[in-house]
């Protein structure tokens, strides 16, 4: 079901908790959210639609897919950026990495690991930071 994007920075003040198979409604959510948003959004995390869990959702091209716990286990080639967000206003300067290792749950909570580059990359650590509680 398609949710309201909460605004404000007071959602990232905590770090998210893990996520369970009992928050499977809480992906499938994020999902259909990041669907209806897609024309001004390509990623989205669970405390963007007011649920503290570690859940994020990202569009790659037509695909839409779900990360359960995602955790960077790598990280390489370093660059500046500048950001924007559904939740804030404004555009923010952020570092980023052009190629990212990530452990986590697919929406099915099977362990997956993925390798990933350029703007997918980007859009997963910008919604990983946002289950840390960083502010970009």
């Amino acid at each position: 079901m398609v949710q309201k994007i909460v605004k404000g920075k007071h959602i990232f003040a905590r770090k998210a908790q893990p996520a369970t198979e009992a928050d499977k409604q809480v992906v499938t959510d994020l999902i259909d959210t990041l669907r209806a948003n897609r024309e001004t959004c390509v990623g989205m995390a669970a405390n963007m639609i007011g649920v503290n869990k570690s859940v994020i959702v990202v569009a790659a091209g037509p695909f839409q897919f779900a990360m359960v716990n995602p955790v960077i286990t790598q990280k390489s080639g370093e660059y500046k950026t500048e950001e924007g967000c559904l939740s804030l206003d404004g555009v923010r300067a952020c570092v980023r990495y052009e190629e990212i290792e990530v452990d986590y749950l697919d929406s099915s909570f099977k362990p997956q690991h993925g390798k990933y580059s350029g703007f997918t990359a980007q859009i997963i650590q910008h919604e990983i930071d946002h289950c840390n509680g960083v502010v970009i």
